[in-house]
């Protein structure tokens, strides 16, 4: 088993919701989904993660290396709801990942509970469950 992934760009941040297992699979996956939110957004980066079932610690270190790939382009990743099987360690040279308990903390921190979605632009993986 491994993710699927919806991101949506909105105007205050972007977010990221994951699904099902971030595993050795999954981590590959993952990388590409930054890859794609690097390419289409702006802002703070959230990672919804209340959809995942668990993550290894090669779905931890995929989570860590977003975090440099993001930062390396101006932009923070923030996450939302880690699962509860494990807990994120960054290493020395880790920029500071934010941690929310849940997606409402996230989108509280950023005042933006109004954000709409008109004019926000979305995409998923066809596996993706609406």
């Amino acid at each position: 088993m491994t993710i699927e992934w919806h991101y949506t760009a909105g105007e205050d941040f972007s977010l990221l919701s994951l699904s099902g297992h971030l595993g050795p699979e999954g981590a590959h996956r993952f990388a590409g989904a930054i890859g794609w939110v690097l390419a289409r957004g702006t802002g703070p980066v959230i990672v919804d993660m209340s959809g995942l079932r668990s993550w290894s610690v090669n779905g931890q270190l995929a989570v860590l290396e977003a975090a440099r790939r993001l930062t390396a382009h101006g932009r923070s990743l923030e996450l939302a709801a880690i699962p509860a099987d494990g807990s994120l360690v960054p290493d020395g040279d880790c920029p500071p990942i934010t941690i929310h308990t849940d997606l409402a903390a996230a989108v509280t921190k950023h005042d933006a509970h109004d954000q709409g979605v008109d004019g926000q632009q979305q995409w998923r993986t066809s596996g993706w469950s609406a």
